[in-house]
């Protein structure tokens, strides 16, 4: 659960710290007094989108910290992310916002990305805003919501792995098909290009070597110059020996004087190894002169290869590797083109094979869902009545579609409020107080699912009022025996139910404007709903009020106790 929200510079609020306990947690204020500025502040701890404008005016940053206790180290998010809780279960989240858009996350004091912290965040706590019930009147949400409760990932996954290669294959014949006159003139320019590219006969290295050659033959004379004068001074001329030469007498010297020790004869031999690699060196400048054969006309061929190469890259590729590809590929396409009907044919009959596929994972997929349908229908059906809505009918309404990336199926969430009203779909029946109920109803049979700790609640009493807000008040109650509940509320009803109530106020100090948060004891409480119910001239009779929904509440949450003893 979450132990302490730690609060550093986030909009109004200068500094705060915030020590939740297990059970029911209330936060109350004046509209505008910060309340709500908790809640971003956890949102922005658990990786959710955040803006510059949330740091509060002046500072160059801000931090928020949350500390959970009792962490399941064996949590898929945290396992995947290479987090492991403390010892004793705790979890430190720490996000640093800077003014300059920089963001500094940690786990345990470890750094991750915003994205890791969101996938752990979001195994541990679960924000439902004051907006978003407006999800539900989205009907293109309403199947996602049957897949979550459903767990049907692994089948979707599944199904969309068959629909993906059928898609391929229908993307394949396409490409195929094409009228008469654009497959002439698609045939007509590959052949072209194929014959330009098959008579210039290309092979992989030629550019390189053919440069290499025109820069001797561009440089004959010097060429010539310098392997003659090497050759001379090597191997020397009619008049006069060469190198080669004077290292054979230099030797023949002293060779004599082997039998003198073995200085000299140590001397001998490396005087015998320099005059054999001299010789070596010798003969190959006398090759390279001999074989160099200076042509213009050879030039004038090297210069016309390099021109038709520099001609043809700029058509087919930067290299001879390039365009010998594009050649291979413009061969395949040439042939698919030519035999495009026995191909498509082929692929015609793969097609027919993966519709069938498809269709029977659709089918399988749709009647797993149908399934899930009635269990959630039941759940929610259940739920509401403990919201005081005992005569809502609700129903999940399936019509088939033509197979596509998620299935076959167009799900609908449908509802008749009142008896003898038909069903009709949510967002033409519902009330403001009603939708909240229908999702608060969702949350909580999702959440029973899940692993996640914490629920918060920001203002799920929006259009709730009188017997309806009670019902939701003992339904948060009932939910925190199981989970962790924060609740920022305006209803009386709901804060007396909390078994932890903090007050959020806004006042000034030093010409600036700031928030405390402050836990409540039973005689403030009393005040806070008081005020809660009627303004800020609390009466008397207001308080002995306030004190019997305390009362009320606590016999509540007494027979909740003595239930699951």
């Amino acid at each position: 659960m979450l132990q302490l929200l730690h609060i550093e510079n986030i909009a109004i609020i200068e500094r705060a710290d915030i020590e939740f306990a297990r059970g029911f947690n209330a936060l109350t204020g004046e509209t505008g007094a910060g309340k709500s500025i908790v809640i971003d502040s956890l949102g922005a701890v658990l990786g959710q989108r955040t803006s510059r404008d949330l740091i509060r005016t002046g500072a160059p940053k801000a931090l928020v910290s949350a500390a959970f206790e009792g962490v399941d180290g064996s949590l898929p998010a945290l396992e995947e992310n290479g987090v492991v809780p403390e010892a004793d279960g705790t979890l430190l989240l720490q996000r640093e916002l800077s003014a300059d858009g920089k963001n500094v996350c940690r786990v345990n004091g470890r750094p991750i990305t915003v994205a890791q912290l969101r996938a752990i965040g979001t195994a541990l706590l679960n924000i439902h805003g004051q907006h978003e019930g407006t999800a539900l009147l989205d009907e293109t949400q309403h199947l996602a919501y049957l897949d979550r409760f459903g767990h049907m990932g692994e089948r979707l996954a599944a199904y969309g792995a068959l629909y993906d290669k059928m898609h391929e294959t229908q993307r394949e014949i396409d490409a195929l098909r094409m009228d008469e006159a654009e497959k002439a003139r698609r045939i007509d320019m590959l052949r072209h290009q194929i014959a330009e590219l098959e008579r210039a006969e290309l092979h992989e290295g030629e550019e390189e070597a053919l440069l290499a050659r025109r820069n001797i033959l561009r440089n004959g004379e010097k060429f010539i110059a310098a392997v003659t004068e090497a050759d001379f001074c090597m191997n020397g001329g009619d008049e006069s020996g060469g190198a080669v030469s004077a290292l054979r007498q230099a030797e023949d010297a002293l060779r004599a004087l082997r039998a003198f020790g073995d200085e000299y004869a140590a001397l001998s031999d490396r005087l015998e190894a320099l005059r054999s690699e001299a010789y070596d060196v010798a003969m190959t400048v006398r090759d390279k002169r001999e074989e160099f054969d200076f042509s213009p006309q050879e030039l004038d061929e090297v210069e016309s290869r390099v021109d038709l190469l520099y001609r043809l890259k700029k058509k087919y590729g930067g290299t001879v590797g390039e365009m010998l590809d594009y050649l291979a590929r413009s061969k395949s396409e040439l042939d698919n083109i030519e035999y495009a009907d026995d191909r498509i044919a082929q692929l015609q009959k793969k097609l027919d094979g993966q519709r069938a596929e498809v269709a029977k994972a659709a089918r399988a997929l749709s009647e797993a869902r149908k399934a899930a349908a009635k269990t959630l229908e039941s759940e929610i059906l259940r739920e509401l009545r403990e919201l005081d809505m005992p005569k809502v009918r609700f129903a999940i309404d399936f019509a088939e579609k033509e197979p596509d990336a998620d299935g076959m199926d167009t799900v609908r969430f449908l509802m008749s409020a009142n008896v003898g009203e038909e069903l009709k779909p949510i967002h033409k029946i519902a009330s403001g107080g009603e939708l909240a109920r229908i999702m608060l109803a969702l949350k909580n049979v999702f959440a029973a699912q899940e692993s996640v700790m914490t629920m918060v609640f920001d203002e799920v009493d929006t259009g709730v009022s009188g017997r309806a807000a009670q019902r939701v008040a003992e339904k948060l109650a009932r939910v925190s025996r199981e989970k962790q509940v924060l609740c920022v509320t305006h209803l009386p009803q709901l804060a007396a139910m909390a078994d932890t109530h903090f007050s959020v106020e806004k006042g000034e100090e030093g010409g600036r404007t700031l928030t405390r948060v402050t836990e409540l004891d039973r005689a403030q409480r009393a005040r806070e709903l008081a005020r809660l119910t009627g303004g800020e001239a609390v009466s008397e009779t207001m308080l002995r009020g306030a004190e019997e929904l305390l009362d009320a509440a606590e016999t509540f949450k007494r027979s909740l106790r003595e239930a699951n003893a």
